[in-house]
């Protein structure tokens, strides 16, 4: 492989960052309870998945 063929791959791990502690701010300041907050970690970490789902869901498809 030459030696330029990966530019500009980190992009998509950016983003994924700024989601995931946009999200875990957001599911920690609306939990009630301490699982609530757990679960909210949970939904941080796997949000991209959440977020096809409704897409997908909102299609129909």
């Amino acid at each position: 492989m030459a030696r330029g063929d990966h530019m500009g791959g980190a992009g998509g791990g950016a983003v994924y960052g700024l989601g995931l502690i946009g999200a875990l701010v957001y599911y920690i300041q609306t939990a009630t309870s301490f699982w609530d907050g757990i679960y909210g970690v949970f939904q941080a970490l796997v949000w991209p998945a959440f977020l096809v789902y409704g897409l997908l869901h909102s299609l129909k498809l």
